[in-house]
């Protein structure tokens, strides 16, 4: 059977995921892929040959696990439409022993950036990294930052299908709630726009990158995600408990936390010497 990839498969797909309570952000990563995919098919069938074509291109232009997060979205889409027999393995990819430095984001530029906002007369852009790297939520979690969490001390996050409670430190619920006092934010979520709606993942990213060149920040270091990991590489250091720190970041396998543990080539390479193994 010859098949033809249309709009409103892709657009049932869409509704689809959001009835699986999935993020927006993850709503839009998927059908970007999935566009992606189809406009590189044209007016080509939708066959496995096509698919394991367009996975070898991929590999050519990207790294393994960019790969493997478009081809997870496209496989997605092709079960969503019932041709199961079109999906592809993604690569395999051996666990990296150490991150590359280019795109670790240590403390001390973290806290370039927070006074770097701050002197700028970006406060709430300020406000919002510290709430972030404070405590290890996600950037699609940041709705539920209201000031009834900063006066409760908590916040309740609904996100994949789980709810969990994450602790606000008192420090931060008194920049929260001064900051809400100011803007004049009585109740509701915090981090809102001019125009009174959520910032969202693109607006936060955009306002990141705007203060990198004034703090002396590598661009590619900066992006909300890496708050989120300074954030675990902190915290783990500080309790060396993985299980905690998986349930604090909302992780339901520890493997995936252990992903924001991965120690620098520098680090590694410290680690190394203090072996004494090589006279």
């Amino acid at each position: 059977m010859k098949r033809k990839l249309k709009s409103y498969e892709i657009e049932s797909f869409a509704a689809y995921l959001r009835r699986e309570e999935r993020s927006e952000g993850t709503v839009s990563a998927y059908l970007a892929n999935v566009h992606a995919f189809a406009k590189w098919l044209g007016d080509g069938h939708v066959t496995k040959e096509a698919v394991v074509a367009w996975k070898d291109e991929l590999a050519q232009h990207y790294a393994p696990g960019t790969v493997n997060v478009k081809l997870a979205a496209v496989n997605a889409f092709l079960k969503f439409c019932g041709w199961q027999d079109c999906c592809v393995k993604a690569l395999r990819l051996q666990r990296r022993v150490f991150r590359d430095p280019g795109r670790e984001l240590t403390k001390a530029e973290y806290e370039r950036l927070v006074e770097t906002a701050k002197s700028s007369g970006k406060t709430r852009l300020a406000l919002l990294m510290e709430t972030i790297c404070g405590t290890g939520i996600r950037v699609s979690e940041v709705r539920y930052v209201t000031v009834e969490a900063a006066l409760a001390g908590q916040a309740e996050i609904a996100l994949k299908g789980k709810i969990r409670a994450i602790m606000l430190p008192g420090k931060l619920c008194r920049k929260l709630l001064k900051f809400a006092r100011k803007n004049k934010i009585a109740s509701g979520e915090i981090f809102l726009t001019r125009g009174g709606k959520s910032l969202s993942r693109r607006q936060i990213w955009a306002e990141m990158k705007a203060v990198c060149k004034l703090a002396g920040v590598e661009p590619g270091k900066v992006f909300p995600h890496n708050l989120r990991h300074l954030f675990a590489t902190t915290f783990y250091r500080a309790c060396h408990d993985i299980v905690k720190l998986a349930d604090v970041l909302g992780h339901s396998s520890i493997n995936t936390t252990r992903i924001y543990l991965i120690t620098t080539g520098a680090e590694h390479a410290r680690t190394l010497e203090r072996l004494g193994l090589v006279s």
